[in-house]
Protein backbone atom coordinates (compact mmCIF):
# COMPACT_ATOMS: atom_id res chain seq x y z
CA UNK A 1 0.00 0.00 0.00
CA UNK A 2 1.50 3.61 -0.45
CA UNK A 3 1.57 5.79 1.52
CA UNK A 4 -0.82 8.62 -0.56
CA UNK A 5 -3.63 5.30 -0.74
CA UNK A 6 -3.08 4.55 3.16
CA UNK A 7 -3.88 8.18 3.71
CA UNK A 8 -6.73 8.48 1.11
CA UNK A 9 -8.14 5.68 2.76
CA UNK A 10 -8.00 7.44 6.43
CA UNK A 11 -10.38 10.04 5.20
CA UNK A 12 -13.09 7.73 3.61
CA UNK A 13 -14.58 8.00 6.67
CA UNK A 14 -15.78 11.92 6.54
CA UNK A 15 -18.28 10.68 3.93
CA UNK A 16 -20.16 8.59 6.00
CA UNK A 17 -22.35 9.12 9.12
CA UNK A 18 -20.57 9.43 12.35
CA UNK A 19 -22.73 9.23 15.31
CA UNK A 20 -21.81 10.41 18.97
CA UNK A 21 -19.78 13.25 17.76
CA UNK A 22 -20.10 16.44 19.17
CA UNK A 23 -21.04 19.77 17.44
CA UNK A 24 -17.95 21.84 17.85
CA UNK A 25 -18.99 25.87 17.15
CA UNK A 26 -16.57 26.71 14.79
CA UNK A 27 -15.12 24.33 11.82
CA UNK A 28 -11.51 26.04 11.82
CA UNK A 29 -11.16 26.09 15.53
CA UNK A 30 -11.53 22.42 15.04
CA UNK A 31 -9.70 22.34 12.10
CA UNK A 32 -6.66 23.67 13.92
CA UNK A 33 -6.52 21.48 17.16
CA UNK A 34 -6.46 18.84 14.59
CA UNK A 35 -3.66 20.42 12.49
CA UNK A 36 -1.90 20.80 15.85
CA UNK A 37 -2.43 17.18 17.07
CA UNK A 38 -1.39 15.97 13.55
CA UNK A 39 2.02 17.40 15.11
CA UNK A 40 2.51 15.90 18.52
CA UNK A 41 4.94 12.91 18.92
CA UNK A 42 3.01 9.53 19.35
CA UNK A 43 1.98 8.49 22.25
CA UNK A 44 2.57 4.97 21.70
CA UNK A 45 4.63 2.74 18.55
CA UNK A 46 3.28 0.57 15.67
CA UNK A 47 5.95 -2.09 17.16
CA UNK A 48 4.15 -1.89 20.94
CA UNK A 49 1.12 -2.38 18.78
CA UNK A 50 2.34 -5.42 16.91
CA UNK A 51 3.63 -7.04 19.83
CA UNK A 52 -0.12 -6.47 21.53
CA UNK A 53 -1.74 -8.32 18.64
CA UNK A 54 0.51 -11.39 18.74
CA UNK A 55 -0.50 -11.51 22.50
CA UNK A 56 -3.53 -11.15 21.61
CA UNK A 57 -3.64 -13.45 19.10
CA UNK A 58 -2.39 -16.23 21.67
CA UNK A 59 -5.43 -15.61 23.49
CA UNK A 60 -7.85 -16.25 20.44
CA UNK A 61 -5.97 -19.64 20.56
CA UNK A 62 -6.48 -20.28 24.22
CA UNK A 63 -2.99 -19.80 25.17
CA UNK A 64 -3.91 -16.37 27.28
CA UNK A 65 -6.17 -14.69 29.22
CA UNK A 66 -7.10 -10.74 29.00
CA UNK A 67 -7.61 -8.39 32.02
CA UNK A 68 -8.76 -5.11 30.81
CA UNK A 69 -9.93 -2.22 33.40
CA UNK A 70 -10.02 0.85 34.52
CA UNK A 71 -12.15 4.45 34.84
CA UNK A 72 -15.33 4.69 33.12
CA UNK A 73 -14.31 7.80 31.93
CA UNK A 74 -10.93 9.38 32.82
CA UNK A 75 -11.05 13.30 34.08
CA UNK A 76 -7.91 15.36 33.45
CA UNK A 77 -7.81 15.87 37.71
CA UNK A 78 -7.45 12.14 37.64
CA UNK A 79 -3.82 12.15 35.87
CA UNK A 80 -2.09 12.32 38.73
CA UNK A 81 0.57 9.69 39.99
CA UNK A 82 -1.96 8.95 42.86
CA UNK A 83 -4.58 8.10 41.09
CA UNK A 84 -2.69 6.04 38.27
CA UNK A 85 -0.80 4.54 40.66
CA UNK A 86 -3.87 2.80 42.97
CA UNK A 87 -5.68 2.24 39.17
CA UNK A 88 -2.31 0.30 38.23
CA UNK A 89 -1.63 -1.18 41.29
CA UNK A 90 -5.16 -2.94 41.48
CA UNK A 91 -4.45 -4.13 37.84
CA UNK A 92 -1.76 -5.51 38.88
CA UNK A 93 -2.93 -7.41 41.81
CA UNK A 94 -6.02 -8.90 39.87
CA UNK A 95 -3.74 -9.82 37.08
CA UNK A 96 -1.05 -11.89 39.52
CA UNK A 97 -4.40 -13.69 41.29
CA UNK A 98 -5.52 -15.03 37.90
CA UNK A 99 -2.04 -15.68 36.25
CA UNK A 100 -1.64 -17.99 39.05
CA UNK A 101 -4.97 -19.53 39.24
CA UNK A 102 -5.13 -19.82 34.92
CA UNK A 103 -1.90 -20.95 34.59
CA UNK A 104 -1.76 -18.91 31.80
CA UNK A 105 -0.31 -15.26 30.66
CA UNK A 106 -2.42 -12.31 31.53
CA UNK A 107 -2.53 -9.51 28.94
CA UNK A 108 -2.90 -6.61 30.64
CA UNK A 109 -4.40 -3.81 29.41
CA UNK A 110 -5.10 -0.72 30.83
CA UNK A 111 -8.91 1.17 30.07
CA UNK A 112 -5.95 4.37 30.46
CA UNK A 113 -4.20 6.90 29.21
CA UNK A 114 -7.36 8.21 26.49
CA UNK A 115 -10.38 7.63 27.78
CA UNK A 116 -11.44 10.82 27.94
CA UNK A 117 -14.70 10.39 25.47
CA UNK A 118 -18.04 8.96 26.61
CA UNK A 119 -20.89 8.27 23.63
CA UNK A 120 -24.34 9.77 25.37
CA UNK A 121 -28.11 8.31 25.13
CA UNK A 122 -29.38 12.14 24.55
CA UNK A 123 -27.26 15.00 23.18
CA UNK A 124 -29.02 17.42 25.92
CA UNK A 125 -29.61 17.20 29.62
CA UNK A 126 -32.14 19.52 31.29
CA UNK A 127 -31.67 20.48 34.99
CA UNK A 128 -34.48 22.42 36.63
CA UNK A 129 -35.98 23.74 32.91
CA UNK A 130 -32.58 24.69 32.04
CA UNK A 131 -30.77 22.46 28.65
CA UNK A 132 -27.79 22.70 28.16
CA UNK A 133 -25.40 20.10 26.24
CA UNK A 134 -24.89 16.55 27.41
CA UNK A 135 -21.01 15.79 29.17
CA UNK A 136 -19.48 14.04 26.74
CA UNK A 137 -16.22 13.64 28.75
CA UNK A 138 -13.74 16.16 29.76
CA UNK A 139 -12.16 15.77 25.85
CA UNK A 140 -15.24 17.69 25.06
CA UNK A 141 -16.56 19.88 27.53
CA UNK A 142 -17.06 19.81 31.56
CA UNK A 143 -18.99 18.29 34.13
CA UNK A 144 -19.96 21.50 35.53
CA UNK A 145 -23.85 22.11 35.00
CA UNK A 146 -23.17 25.55 33.38
CA UNK A 147 -23.14 27.25 29.55
CA UNK A 148 -19.60 27.69 29.76
CA UNK A 149 -18.55 24.54 31.13
CA UNK A 150 -20.71 22.86 28.67
CA UNK A 151 -19.47 24.01 25.64
CA UNK A 152 -17.91 21.97 23.24
CA UNK A 153 -14.43 23.07 23.30
CA UNK A 154 -11.76 21.86 20.73
CA UNK A 155 -8.98 22.79 22.85
CA UNK A 156 -9.87 20.07 25.34
CA UNK A 157 -8.40 17.33 22.65
CA UNK A 158 -4.91 18.80 23.14
CA UNK A 159 -5.96 18.82 26.97
CA UNK A 160 -6.75 14.86 26.77
CA UNK A 161 -3.58 13.99 24.22
CA UNK A 162 -1.24 15.56 27.30
CA UNK A 163 -3.15 14.12 29.99
CA UNK A 164 -2.78 10.87 27.82
CA UNK A 165 0.66 11.20 27.76
CA UNK A 166 1.13 12.14 31.23
CA UNK A 167 -0.56 9.12 32.29
CA UNK A 168 1.46 6.57 29.92
CA UNK A 169 4.55 7.79 30.73
CA UNK A 170 3.69 7.48 34.61
CA UNK A 171 2.69 3.55 33.55
CA UNK A 172 5.97 3.26 32.00
CA UNK A 173 7.64 4.28 34.96
CA UNK A 174 5.78 1.98 37.54
CA UNK A 175 5.66 -0.99 35.39
CA UNK A 176 9.23 -1.11 34.70
CA UNK A 177 10.68 0.80 37.56
CA UNK A 178 10.35 -1.74 40.34
CA UNK A 179 6.92 -0.97 41.02
CA UNK A 180 5.87 -4.04 39.67
CA UNK A 181 7.80 -6.49 41.22
CA UNK A 182 5.61 -9.79 41.37
CA UNK A 183 6.65 -10.29 44.75
CA UNK A 184 5.95 -6.86 45.85
CA UNK A 185 2.78 -7.42 44.23
CA UNK A 186 2.15 -10.83 46.03
CA UNK A 187 2.28 -8.41 49.09
CA UNK A 188 -0.29 -6.68 48.28
CA UNK A 189 -2.60 -9.11 47.76
CA UNK A 190 -1.62 -10.87 51.25
CA UNK A 191 -2.91 -7.30 52.76
CA UNK A 192 -5.75 -7.65 51.22
CA UNK A 193 -6.04 -11.32 52.23
CA UNK A 194 -5.69 -10.34 55.98
CA UNK A 195 -7.38 -7.43 56.07
CA UNK A 196 -10.33 -7.69 53.79
CA UNK A 197 -13.78 -8.75 55.38
CA UNK A 198 -13.90 -11.51 52.81
CA UNK A 199 -10.42 -12.45 53.22
CA UNK A 200 -10.27 -15.75 54.28
CA UNK A 201 -12.48 -16.66 51.07
CA UNK A 202 -8.90 -16.27 49.50
CA UNK A 203 -6.29 -17.57 52.05
CA UNK A 204 -5.66 -20.96 50.43
CA UNK A 205 -5.29 -19.41 46.72
CA UNK A 206 -2.64 -16.53 48.91
CA UNK A 207 -1.09 -19.56 50.33
CA UNK A 208 -0.29 -21.36 47.29
CA UNK A 209 1.10 -18.69 45.37
CA UNK A 210 3.59 -17.44 48.61
CA UNK A 211 4.83 -21.00 48.35
CA UNK A 212 5.46 -21.14 44.36
CA UNK A 213 6.91 -18.00 44.94
CA UNK A 214 9.06 -19.51 47.86
CA UNK A 215 10.04 -22.74 45.76
CA UNK A 216 10.92 -20.72 42.82
CA UNK A 217 13.26 -18.30 45.19
CA UNK A 218 14.84 -21.38 46.87
CA UNK A 219 15.39 -22.64 42.69
CA UNK A 220 17.53 -19.33 42.12
CA UNK A 221 14.76 -18.63 39.71
CA UNK A 222 14.68 -15.02 38.87
CA UNK A 223 13.38 -13.86 35.72
CA UNK A 224 13.25 -10.56 34.40
CA UNK A 225 9.79 -11.07 33.97
CA UNK A 226 9.08 -10.86 37.94
CA UNK A 227 10.58 -7.66 38.16
CA UNK A 228 8.71 -5.83 35.22
CA UNK A 229 5.33 -6.13 33.22
CA UNK A 230 4.27 -5.14 29.88
CA UNK A 231 1.27 -2.85 29.71
CA UNK A 232 -0.66 -1.58 27.30
CA UNK A 233 -3.09 1.33 26.96
CA UNK A 234 -6.92 1.30 25.16
CA UNK A 235 -9.77 3.43 24.73
CA UNK A 236 -12.53 3.46 23.00
CA UNK A 237 -12.41 5.08 19.25
CA UNK A 238 -15.21 7.82 19.80
CA UNK A 239 -13.93 11.44 18.68
CA UNK A 240 -12.89 10.72 14.99
CA UNK A 241 -11.15 13.87 14.96
CA UNK A 242 -8.92 12.78 17.43
CA UNK A 243 -8.25 9.17 16.17
CA UNK A 244 -7.27 10.83 12.95
CA UNK A 245 -5.16 13.40 13.69
CA UNK A 246 -3.37 10.91 15.68
CA UNK A 247 -2.45 8.11 13.12
CA UNK A 248 0.86 7.91 11.13
CA UNK A 249 2.30 6.01 8.59
CA UNK A 250 4.75 3.53 10.06
CA UNK A 251 8.04 4.73 8.48
CA UNK A 252 9.27 0.85 8.32
CA UNK A 253 5.99 -0.63 6.91
CA UNK A 254 4.28 2.17 5.51
CA UNK A 255 1.75 1.22 7.07
CA UNK A 256 -1.22 3.39 9.39
CA UNK A 257 -1.37 2.96 13.06
CA UNK A 258 -3.51 4.86 15.11
CA UNK A 259 -0.63 5.66 17.83
CA UNK A 260 -3.44 7.61 20.50
CA UNK A 261 -3.14 3.60 22.16
CA UNK A 262 -2.25 0.65 21.49
CA UNK A 263 -5.68 -0.98 21.62
CA UNK A 264 -8.97 0.43 20.45
CA UNK A 265 -12.72 -0.58 19.85
CA UNK A 266 -16.18 0.29 19.08
CA UNK A 267 -18.56 1.01 21.30
CA UNK A 268 -22.37 -0.80 20.43
CA UNK A 269 -23.38 2.26 19.57
CA UNK A 270 -21.02 2.99 16.90
CA UNK A 271 -20.62 -0.13 15.25
CA UNK A 272 -22.59 0.24 11.89
CA UNK A 273 -21.29 -1.63 9.54
CA UNK A 274 -22.13 1.67 7.25
CA UNK A 275 -20.48 3.85 9.88
CA UNK A 276 -17.57 6.40 10.09
CA UNK A 277 -16.61 4.56 13.18
CA UNK A 278 -15.79 1.18 11.38
CA UNK A 279 -14.74 2.49 8.14
CA UNK A 280 -12.00 4.48 9.67
CA UNK A 281 -10.86 1.11 12.29
CA UNK A 282 -10.77 -0.84 9.48
CA UNK A 283 -7.63 1.14 8.12
CA UNK A 284 -5.65 0.84 10.63
CA UNK A 285 -3.52 -1.58 11.78
CA UNK A 286 -3.91 -1.56 15.34
CA UNK A 287 -5.43 -4.36 17.67
CA UNK A 288 -9.19 -3.14 17.60
CA UNK A 289 -12.75 -4.57 19.39
CA UNK A 290 -16.19 -4.06 19.03
CA UNK A 291 -18.76 -4.04 21.81
CA UNK A 292 -21.30 -6.35 21.30
CA UNK A 293 -25.20 -6.29 23.02
CA UNK A 294 -27.96 -8.64 23.69
CA UNK A 295 -29.56 -7.91 20.40
CA UNK A 296 -26.07 -8.65 18.47
CA UNK A 297 -27.23 -11.11 16.15
CA UNK A 298 -24.62 -13.62 14.37
CA UNK A 299 -25.10 -12.22 11.41
CA UNK A 300 -23.86 -9.02 12.48
CA UNK A 301 -20.86 -10.61 14.14
CA UNK A 302 -19.84 -12.08 10.98
CA UNK A 303 -20.73 -9.29 9.05
CA UNK A 304 -18.12 -7.07 11.55
CA UNK A 305 -15.18 -10.09 10.70
CA UNK A 306 -16.08 -9.60 6.77
CA UNK A 307 -15.47 -5.85 7.51
CA UNK A 308 -12.55 -5.07 9.69
CA UNK A 309 -10.63 -8.60 9.57
CA UNK A 310 -10.86 -9.77 6.36
CA UNK A 311 -7.91 -11.19 5.83
CA UNK A 312 -8.48 -13.41 9.20
CA UNK A 313 -4.88 -11.88 10.55
CA UNK A 314 -4.68 -13.26 14.35
CA UNK A 315 -5.22 -11.02 17.13
CA UNK A 316 -6.63 -8.51 15.21
CA UNK A 317 -10.00 -8.42 16.28
CA UNK A 318 -11.04 -9.26 19.68
CA UNK A 319 -15.34 -8.98 20.66
CA UNK A 320 -15.78 -8.10 24.06
CA UNK A 321 -19.63 -8.90 24.41
CA UNK A 322 -21.67 -6.49 27.66
CA UNK A 323 -24.87 -8.64 27.46
CA UNK A 324 -26.39 -7.96 31.37
CA UNK A 325 -25.96 -11.39 33.39
CA UNK A 326 -30.03 -12.20 32.49
CA UNK A 327 -29.04 -12.35 29.17
CA UNK A 328 -25.37 -13.68 28.17
CA UNK A 329 -26.53 -17.59 28.41
CA UNK A 330 -29.18 -17.25 25.61
CA UNK A 331 -27.91 -14.39 23.91
CA UNK A 332 -24.14 -15.81 23.35
CA UNK A 333 -23.99 -18.97 22.35
CA UNK A 334 -25.17 -18.07 19.17
CA UNK A 335 -22.69 -15.42 18.50
CA UNK A 336 -19.38 -17.73 19.66
CA UNK A 337 -20.87 -20.58 17.14
CA UNK A 338 -21.31 -18.82 14.10
CA UNK A 339 -18.06 -17.33 14.43
CA UNK A 340 -16.18 -20.22 15.49
CA UNK A 341 -17.50 -22.49 12.29
CA UNK A 342 -16.30 -19.74 10.23
CA UNK A 343 -12.72 -20.58 11.55
CA UNK A 344 -12.08 -16.45 11.57
CA UNK A 345 -9.77 -15.87 14.58
CA UNK A 346 -12.26 -13.96 17.24
CA UNK A 347 -10.49 -13.17 20.83
CA UNK A 348 -14.03 -13.19 23.00
CA UNK A 349 -13.81 -11.12 26.15
CA UNK A 350 -16.53 -10.47 28.58
CA UNK A 351 -17.71 -6.90 29.59
CA UNK A 352 -19.30 -7.43 32.79
CA UNK A 353 -20.57 -4.02 33.52
CA UNK A 354 -22.55 -2.27 30.95
CA UNK A 355 -25.53 -4.66 30.88
CA UNK A 356 -26.03 -4.14 34.61
CA UNK A 357 -26.16 -0.76 35.03
CA UNK A 358 -29.69 0.44 37.62
CA UNK A 359 -30.67 3.19 39.46
CA UNK A 360 -30.77 3.16 42.94
CA UNK A 361 -33.85 4.88 45.14
CA UNK A 362 -31.20 7.49 45.81
CA UNK A 363 -30.87 8.21 41.83
CA UNK A 364 -27.49 6.97 41.79
CA UNK A 365 -26.54 4.94 38.63
CA UNK A 366 -24.96 1.64 40.49
CA UNK A 367 -24.19 -1.89 39.32
CA UNK A 368 -24.48 -4.90 41.78
CA UNK A 369 -21.26 -7.05 42.24
CA UNK A 370 -23.54 -10.11 42.22
CA UNK A 371 -24.61 -9.40 38.94
CA UNK A 372 -20.99 -8.57 37.24
CA UNK A 373 -19.99 -11.80 38.57
CA UNK A 374 -23.16 -13.46 37.08
CA UNK A 375 -22.74 -12.15 33.66
CA UNK A 376 -18.76 -13.73 34.15
CA UNK A 377 -20.11 -16.54 35.42
CA UNK A 378 -22.62 -16.86 32.34
CA UNK A 379 -19.57 -16.25 29.95
CA UNK A 380 -17.53 -18.91 31.14
CA UNK A 381 -20.45 -21.69 31.07
CA UNK A 382 -21.17 -21.06 27.57
CA UNK A 383 -17.41 -21.47 26.54
CA UNK A 384 -17.35 -24.31 28.70
CA UNK A 385 -20.54 -25.87 26.47
CA UNK A 386 -19.08 -24.81 23.39
CA UNK A 387 -15.54 -25.75 23.74
CA UNK A 388 -14.23 -22.12 23.32
CA UNK A 389 -11.70 -20.29 25.38
CA UNK A 390 -13.26 -17.67 27.78
CA UNK A 391 -10.52 -14.72 26.81
CA UNK A 392 -10.77 -12.29 29.18
CA UNK A 393 -12.45 -9.55 31.16
CA UNK A 394 -13.48 -6.10 30.79
CA UNK A 395 -14.33 -3.89 33.47
CA UNK A 396 -14.30 0.05 35.14
CA UNK A 397 -12.66 -0.11 38.27
CA UNK A 398 -10.74 2.80 40.22
CA UNK A 399 -8.06 2.18 43.21
CA UNK A 400 -9.69 4.24 45.33
CA UNK A 401 -12.30 3.53 48.28
CA UNK A 402 -15.51 4.69 46.27
CA UNK A 403 -18.38 3.53 46.81
CA UNK A 404 -20.62 3.59 43.58
CA UNK A 405 -21.48 -0.28 43.25
CA UNK A 406 -23.13 -2.58 45.78
CA UNK A 407 -21.77 -5.70 47.25
CA UNK A 408 -18.61 -7.25 47.77
CA UNK A 409 -16.51 -8.12 50.83
CA UNK A 410 -17.13 -4.95 52.43
CA UNK A 411 -20.68 -5.19 52.02
CA UNK A 412 -21.67 -2.24 50.63
CA UNK A 413 -25.62 -1.54 50.31
CA UNK A 414 -27.60 1.19 48.19
CA UNK A 415 -28.02 3.78 51.34
CA UNK A 416 -23.86 3.72 51.34
CA UNK A 417 -23.45 5.27 47.68
CA UNK A 418 -23.65 8.67 48.89
CA UNK A 419 -20.51 8.62 50.87
CA UNK A 420 -18.01 8.24 48.06
CA UNK A 421 -19.55 8.57 44.73
CA UNK A 422 -17.06 10.19 42.61
CA UNK A 423 -17.40 8.61 38.86
CA UNK A 424 -18.13 11.23 36.17
CA UNK A 425 -19.98 8.90 34.28
CA UNK A 426 -20.84 5.19 35.47
CA UNK A 427 -20.17 3.53 38.77
CA UNK A 428 -16.78 1.52 39.61
CA UNK A 429 -15.60 -1.28 40.91
CA UNK A 430 -13.46 0.19 44.08
CA UNK A 431 -9.96 -1.65 45.02
CA UNK A 432 -11.06 -4.12 46.91
CA UNK A 433 -14.08 -5.62 44.75
CA UNK A 434 -12.15 -5.00 42.12
CA UNK A 435 -10.17 -8.21 43.74
CA UNK A 436 -12.73 -10.00 44.92
CA UNK A 437 -14.13 -10.03 41.44
CA UNK A 438 -10.67 -11.16 40.60
CA UNK A 439 -9.89 -14.01 43.44
CA UNK A 440 -14.32 -15.24 41.99
CA UNK A 441 -12.77 -14.85 38.27
CA UNK A 442 -9.83 -17.11 39.41
CA UNK A 443 -11.47 -20.09 40.67
CA UNK A 444 -14.27 -20.02 37.98
CA UNK A 445 -11.30 -20.53 35.37
CA UNK A 446 -10.50 -23.44 37.26
CA UNK A 447 -13.03 -25.23 37.27
CA UNK A 448 -13.26 -24.54 33.43
CA UNK A 449 -9.57 -25.64 32.52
Amino acid sequence: MSTSAATGDLDAWRSLPALQQPEWDDPDEIRAVAAELANQPPLVFAGECDQLKAQLADVARGEAFVLQGGDCAETFDGSNADAVKNKLKTLLQMAVVLTYAASVPVVKIGRMAGQFAKPRSKPAEVRGGVELPAYRGDAVNGFAFDAESRRNDPHRLLKAYHCSAVTLNLCRAFTKGGYADLRQVHAWNRDFVQQSPAGRRYEQLAAEIDRALTFMKACGANPDEFHGVEFYSSHEALLLEYERALTRIDHLSGLPYDVSAHFLWIGERTRQLDGAHVEFLRHIRNPIGVKLGPATSADDALALINRLNPEREPGRLTFITRMGAGRIREALPPLIEKVHQSGAPVAWICDPMHGNTFEAPSGHKTRRLDDVLDEVAGFFEVHQALGTHPGGIHIEFTGDDVTECVGGGQGLAEGDLHQRYETACDPRLNRGQSLDLAFMVAELYRKSA
